[in-house]
């Protein structure tokens, strides 16, 4: 199986990326479509617009945003197609999982790691910064 990668959709896109799939709600700032160069967007398994404005308007700690969008992942529809598409893409070539945020431990994305990886998904680790 090949390697599950994750970066931000600012850095430079490359081949080596494999397929490039946004797994963030709104689309990011300043970024074209060229630019980011996306072989698809899951829309469907990002956190809900609730719980995304209650963490950043200060509503939710981290690890009430976390537990939120877990449970989210966990009776979401979208999220078994996710892995499934997932599976059959990492069957062929690499996936870069790409995302907006400048601290990706503050984000969805530890949780999104984590359900993945609960789902039999490995990756390699997120970004620091």
């Amino acid at each position: 199986m090949a390697t599950l990668k994750w970066k931000r959709v600012y850095d430079q896109a490359n081949p080596s990326d494999g397929d490039r799939i946004l797994v963030d709600q709104l689309w990011p700032r300043g970024v074209s479509r060229e630019k980011a160069a996306l072989d698809g967007w899951a829309k469907g398994i990002t956190p809900s617009k609730g719980i995304r404005q209650a963490y950043h308007q200060g509503r939710l700690n981290f690890d009430q945003f976390s537990r939120s969008y877990e449970e989210e992942l966990q009776t979401s529809q979208a999220f078994p197609d996710f892995v499934d598409d997932l599976n059959q893409r990492l069957d062929q070539r690499d996936v870069t999982l790409v995302f907006a945020g400048r601290v990706p431990g503050q984000t969805h994305l530890p949780v999104l790691r984590d359900q993945l990886e609960k789902a039999g998904i490995e990756s390699d680790p997120l970004p620091t910064e």
